[in-house]
This record gives structure tokens, C-alpha cells and sequence, in this order.
């Protein structure tokens, strides 16, 4: 019951921890390409030897970056009704059948084969070692150098007239704000359970009466996020924040021999993931 109620203590993308890695000093930029690399190998890689090596290599990086791999594998407990969620639907509605493939049942338009059932399994993966990567992202970089390195990546754009700076700053807002959502709705299942509402007290698979325990605390929620971008509005205008002028810079990122071989071995492990069997 009252890990009901502990919803900051796995939302793990979006949170900040200073602890002074070797990673948290890489650049930026080079951090933002390297993940961009390591997703698109995620997202092509069809094998189970291909997502199981990938899979520890995100493990791995936990202890890398001075993590409890405990709490980086915590994160992924928000994510488990949209896995079996989607498993499910990619379990029975996924029917086609590949030359040489085995149909192990089929009733109506559910139909089970070798085919979906690697699906599933690959799907899942993938979408566990994609919150590992951006939970080790975001432990690593703060919001100021995630801000800044996306605008100097997507610069170019601006020749065309691209909103780069904004687009940087709301993609990262957005990105913090998660955990500043889930402390919100935390407090929120707290005041109602206080009150009688109950939290938690249904079995981890009934997802459809959990979900519809959650149907309350929706508006509340939404009001509370308006009014914390509000508050975000109100702090930025006061320290001089103008959308669309040109504005200086405080730190100059330098890239090192380090960064570039940050990028080598992102690289490196992309093309291992699509290369195994």
C-alpha cells in the first residue's frame, strides 16, 4: 500500500544527480549524439542477442555513472502497464506470418505466432533499454547543458528559419517536468487517501480499476501544472527572458579527445547491437 504512494522514488528519467562521473563531464553534445546513436541501434535491432547485449550495456552504465543500478532499474515501474498494455495488443492482433514461421493459434482476428511472440519479447526490451538510456541522459546532464547542447546540435536549422533555441527550451522543459509531475501527483493521492479515496488496494494486474482510481486526480493535476508553468512564466520574465532575441552565453563548450571518443564507442557498440545474430 504505501508503495502506492512513493511515485518520485521511481521516476527516474528527468532527474539530476551531481556525482561527479566521468560522464557527467563529457560534452553535452557529444552525450546527445551518443544516445541518438544508440536508440536508432536499439529501435533497428531485431534480435535477442542483439537487445540482451544492449540491455546490459545499459546496466551497466549505472554503476558507470555512480548510480545504484537498483534505483536506475526502478524506473521502469511507471512503465509497466503500457508494456503489457502494448504486449498484449502486439501478442494477439500481430497475425502475420513470415515465410517458414509458425501459427501457434488463431481464433477470429487473434491470432498467435512465432513472429508475435518475438515481437513482444524484442518490443519490450527495446522499450526497457530506451528508459535506461534516457534515465543515465538525464542523471548525468543537467538542464542548462541538455538546453544548450540540443541548440548548438539543431543551429543549422536556423537558416531556415527554425525556432531552435525554443524548440531546445520546451523539449528540456518538458523533460523536467516529469518528475516534477510525478511529486504532484504524489501529494495529490496522499491528500485523497487522507480522505477516504483508495490508492493501491488492487491487485498490480487490474489495470483497467486502477486506471479508473486515477480518473479523479486528473483535473487536479492539470490545474496544478498550469499553474506551475505559470510560475515558470513569471520566473523567466523577471530575469530578462525575451522569446526569439539573440542571447549570450556563459559557457563555451570545447570538444576534447575524450568526447570524440565518447562518439567512437557509441559507435562501436551500435554497430556490435546490429551485428549479432
Amino acid at each position: 500500500m504505501a508503495s502506492a504512494f512513493e511515485l518520485t522514488r521511481n521516476m527516474t528519467i528527468g532527474q539530476y544527480i551531481p556525482t561527479d562521473s566521468a560522464v557527467h563531464r563529457f560534452d553535452p553534445r557529444f552525450k546527445l549524439v551518443a544516445f541518438g546513436v544508440l536508440v536508432l541501434a536499439i529501435a533497428f535491432c531485431n534480435t535477442y542477442v542483439g537487445n540482451l547485449f544492449a540491455l546490459a550495456f545499459c546496466l551497466a552504465l549505472f554503476p558507470l555513472i555512480r548510480i545504484p543500478v537498483g534505483y536506475g532499474v526502478s524506473g521502469i515501474k511507471p512503465a509497466v502497464p503500457f508494456i503489457i498494455i502494448i504486449a498484449l495488443l502486439q501478442f494477439f492482433f500481430s497475425g502475420s506470418i513470415a515465410p517458414g514461421g509458425t501459427l501457434h493459434f488463431e481464433y477470429g482476428v487473434i491470432r498467435i505466432t512465432g513472429d508475435s511472440i518475438r515481437l513482444v519479447i524484442v518490443s519490450a526490451m527495446r522499450f526497457v533499454e530506451v528508459i535506461f538510456l534516457s534515465s543515465v541522459l538525464t542523471f548525468s546532464t543537467s538542464t542548462t547543458d541538455l538546453t544548450r547542447g540540443m541548440e548548438c546540435l539543431l543551429s543549422p536549422l536556423e537558416k531556415v528559419k527554425f525556432p531552435v533555441h525554443a524548440f531546445a527550451l520546451v523539449l528540456t522543459i518538458a523533460i523536467r517536468f516529469v518528475p516534477t509531475f510525478a511529486m504532484e501527483m504524489e501529494k495529490l493521492m496522499k491528500a485523497q487517501a487522507s480522505r477516504g479515496a483508495e490508492f493501491g488496494s488492487g491487485e498490480w494486474w487490474r489495470i483497467i480499476r486502477r486506471t479508473k482510481d486515477m480518473f479523479p486526480l486528473i483535473i487536479p493535476l492539470f490545474n496544478l501544472a498550469l499553474t506551475r508553468a505559470e510560475d515558470l512564466i513569471l520566473a523567466m520574465e523577471s530575469r530578462g527572458y525575451v522569446p526569439g532575441e539573440e542571447r549570450s552565453v556563459y559557457t563555451r563548450y570545447r570538444s576534447k579527445g575524450a568526447d570524440w571518443g565518447l562518439l567512437g564507442i557509441s559507435l562501436a557498440l551500435a554497430a556490435v547491437i546490429l551485428w549479432l545474430p
